[in-house]
């Protein structure tokens, strides 16, 4: 009896990159050079190397990469916010590293950035409102911070916790359509003059 067999996508390519990886990285230079709504699934596979049953099998969907490329910056930067929040710090040097830090980790995925927030739209209802949920998430760890040190009296009150986060991620949401890296600041240098504008304006 002739047995029945399917094949599975590798898991890594020639030179041992992951296929996830080389179908991310191609999306993502794709998405940001032609935009979300103008790139193909063909377009995706063939810059990656890769047919599309390895894409069908790791992502499912064009939809699921875009989630992706978004997801994985807000993964790394949730993890270091509740590092740094959960520190054994004053809070006033708990929030400035965490303003500073996303700072720094959106200007070095600045094109996840710059594809996210142009292309939001493109996404499915439930995987918008899964986007919505996660960034939600880090926002209310990041305003708990603000509120630990309005209570303890390090922070003034006059100015409510949740504005005071929406000027701050304002300011980060915007770093795509001006940052360069080859102009006079470094990521460092900009996340060190806007948590500091942020402290200045929770100071009592």
């Amino acid at each position: 009896m002739e047995g029945r067999w399917r094949q599975v996508p590798r898991t890594t390519d020639g030179d041992g990159t992951p296929v996830p990886q080389r179908l991310l990285a191609a999306a993502t230079r794709l998405f940001a050079e032609r935009g979300y709504d103008r790139t193909s699934v063909q377009e995706i596979v063939e810059a990656a190397g890769v047919t599309k049953g390895a894409l069908y099998h790791y992502f499912g969907s064009k939809d699921d990469l875009l989630h992706e490329v978004y997801a994985r910056v807000l993964r790394v930067q949730q993890e270091r916010l509740d590092a740094f929040a959960g520190a054994d710090k004053p809070v006033e040097q708990r929030l400035r590293a965490a303003a500073a830090d996303v700072v720094v980790t959106t200007i070095e995925n600045l094109d996840d950035a710059m594809i996210f927030f142009r292309s939001m739209h493109h996404l499915s209802p439930e995987k918008n409102k899964q986007v919505r949920a996660e960034r939600r998430r880090y926002h209310e760890r990041f305003r708990a911070l603000i509120e630990e040190g309005q209570e303890s009296g390090v922070f003034s009150t006059a100015t409510p916790a949740d504005l005071v986060v929406d000027y701050h991620f304002g300011s980060v949401h915007h770093l795509s359509t001006w940052y360069r890296p080859d102009g006079p600041m470094s990521p460092q240098e900009v996340a060190d003059h806007l948590a500091d504008l942020l402290l200045r304006a929770l100071r009592p």
